[in-house]
């Protein structure tokens, strides 16, 4: 007997309107069961909605560029046999881990909500894992196995050996430092400075002091990155050894719970040399990461050198005369920057109508300004349609809001429209450990998988997908391994926009709140009233605050001006520590300063600040 049944999007966390960028099936499609049927976009990944049940599309209730929440409806579905008692499936039932005795764990999403919820979140069903069972010998055996060495990876295993076990680290890549540390953070920051420097420069004309244009060598541009990036790397290899940390290179996948195949790789990147070896583990760390998504519609993206990802685009291959950023987010507009400040004509496409989500929209506003001419054009709700591959040009064609009517030419492409994790890529289903159909890995508060002696950390359990997260989880994971009363228990988790200007921000946004119908009290400090903001030419900043209305303690902060990013901390720890206005507003900052806006955002919040004209009696 066949059934109509809706199908709608699962939980996806606090993020909400996320738009759809690409629908995989049509009205009258056939189904499995966790077949995806379309894709989602939130700032830094994406998401396959999959299908509840098997049967045929009956109807689309949702169109390319729709924006959904956790419960849209967004098809129907005839099904012949109704696998669960309810027909109307909203979401798959909550994740549960395994309790440990230390204490009853919360289960962290490996969703678009933050790495410190509560419960599960449902709309990450695993697939079924039955742990496989290797007979063969080890090659190596060790106490505890770290796969990946980003971030978190190494940080998990110089802090296991550390606490006295011993550890084996597994990266496929020459260096240690993962994506981040090689060509991630480390070296974009590296040419945002370099960007930063040419903006300082041609600032100073207005005040009277005048340099010669720019000339360009891209030679020793490249070789300023990259003496930065082995700097850091040769003084991790030197801590590794220090510890007697075993660094192990390969591509590792699971043979069981305690095993792990390691296919050797050898070159700058990861070239296989067809050799293997097996390692016997007690404990594991998984810290394997997240990639790059490869947006569909470019079919010639390893083919064409001209079409890069962030990775590709740090290499940087030329200056290109037009250069197309495909997706708004921190990570396109960062590489932005740097291309546009070097000369490039940058166009920004983005499908949804903002740019940068997740700062509150004031801050965004601030930076659109600051950024009006250093971009070609900014196109907002606009889809790209196709990309050709020609001799002389990439031919693009676009659609929406902002589209230009005829095709558009350009000399290079960054396609950076978010991560996807690498839960798919390591075989863990051998070892028993669940993975979620997007490819996180399911985890508690202690970092622990569904196998109790594994543990996941980083970009593969769940945003934000942030390196300093990543630490912060890979010290919890190394102590519970040594048999620690450790936990992941942060209240909050700072992003920063290494953009020109920088924004910053953590905890509960005013928009946030808004949405929400919290009551709060918003304490903004305009850098106008700033000595140091005046004098840097950045009076166009501001800091701000929220206070709960009954607590009266901070809740979150943010800020958009010059070193934003290296400010937010301190408002990150007022947070943790349940300070009030007064707790900040009494503590004496340097003056002058940036940081002392933070102070006066608190002064202005009880009313007690003589850098702003007087508050309105009420």
């Amino acid at each position: 007997m066949s059934q109509l049944v809706e199908v709608r999007v699962p939980d996806i966390g606090d993020f909400k309107d996320i738009p759809i960028i690409d629908l995989l099936v049509k009205v009258g499609d056939s189904v499995k069961v966790e077949d995806a049927l379309m894709t989602l976009e939130s700032d830094k990944a994406t998401l396959d909605v999959p299908s509840p049940m098997a049967g045929v599309i009956q109807e689309m209730k949702v169109k390319l560029g729709d924006k959904v929440s956790t419960g849209t409806l967004v098809a129907m579905l005839m099904v012949s046999e109704v696998a669960n008692e309810v027909a109307n499936v909203s979401a798959p039932p909550a994740i549960q881990s395994k309790p440990q005795p230390e204490a009853p764990p919360k289960v962290v999403s490996p969703s678009l909500g933050g790495a410190g919820d509560a419960a599960a979140r449902p709309g990450n069903q695993p697939a079924t894992s039955t742990a496989a069972r290797f007979s063969g010998t080890a090659d190596i055996v060790c106490d505890l196995l770290v796969l990946g060495a980003g971030p978190g990876g190494y940080s998990a295993a110089f802090r296991a050996a550390d606490l006295g076990l011993k550890t084996v680290l597994v990266e496929r890549y020459a260096t240690l430092g993962g994506v981040c540390l090689n060509v991630g953070c480390i070296p974009s920051k590296a040419l945002l400075h370099v960007a930063e420097v040419m903006d300082e420069a041609a600032h100073a004309s207005t005040l009277g002091i005048q340099f010669a244009a720019p000339t360009i060598d891209l030679d020793r541009l490249r070789q300023h990155k990259a003496g930065v990036v082995s700097k850091l790397t040769t003084g991790l290899a030197g801590m590794a050894k220090a510890r007697k940390v075993e660094v192990v290179r390969g591509l590792g996948r699971f043979l069981d719970a305690y095993h792990l195949e390691l296919e050797t790789t050898t070159g700058s990147g990861q070239e296989k040399t067809g050799a293997t070896h097996v390692i016997r583990f007690t404990q594991c760390i998984i810290a394997a990461g997240s990639s790059a998504i490869h947006l569909p519609f470019i079919p010639d993206l390893p083919k064409d050198p001209r079409i890069v990802d962030s990775t590709g685009a740090l290499e940087f291959p030329f200056v290109p005369k037009r250069m197309l950023v495909i997706g708004g987010g921190i990570i396109g507009l960062e590489m932005a920057t740097v291309y546009a400040t070097l000369g490039a004509k940058v166009d920004v496409v983005e499908m949804q109508d903002v740019l940068m989500q997740g700062p509150d929209r004031d801050l965004v506003a601030v930076w659109a300004k600051q950024n009006t001419s250093r971009f070609e054009r900014i196109m907002l709700k606009t889809k790209t349609v196709s990309v050709e591959s020609q001799v002389e040009s990439l031919v693009v064609t676009f659609s929406g809001k902002d589209a230009p009517k005829e095709r558009k030419h350009y000399d290079l492409i960054l396609q950076a429209a978010g991560r996807v994790p690498n839960g798919k890529k390591i075989d863990a289903a051998n070892a028993g450990v669940l993975v979620t159909d997007r490819g996180f890995i399911p985890v508690d508060n202690q970092m622990r998988t569904n196998v109790p002696h594994i543990f996941a950390i980083g970009d593969i359990v769940g945003q934000p997908m942030l390196a300093h997260k990543a630490v912060h989880e890979a010290h919890v994971a190394a102590e519970v391994a040594a048999g620690m009363k450790s936990y992941f228990d942060a209240r909050v988790i700072p992003s920063v926009a290494y953009t020109h200007p920088e924004v910053a921000w953590v905890g509960v946004g005013e928009d946030e709140a808004k949405e929400s119908g919290r009551k709060v009290t918003v304490a903004k400090f305009p850098w106008a009233a700033s000595g140091r903001a005046i004098a840097n030419g950045a009076e166009y900043g501001f800091t701000k605050l929220l206070f709960d209305a009954e607590t009266h303690r901070v809740i979150g902060g943010s800020m958009v001006g010059p070193h934003a990013g290296d400010m937010i901390g301190e408002v990150a720890l007022a947070i943790e520590m349940g300070a009030d206005a007064t707790d900040i507003g009494k503590t004496i900052h340097p003056h002058p300063t940036l940081g002392e806006s933070i102070g006066m955002a608190a002064e202005v919040a009880h009313g007690s600040c003589t850098d702003l004209p007087p508050p309105r009696k009420r």
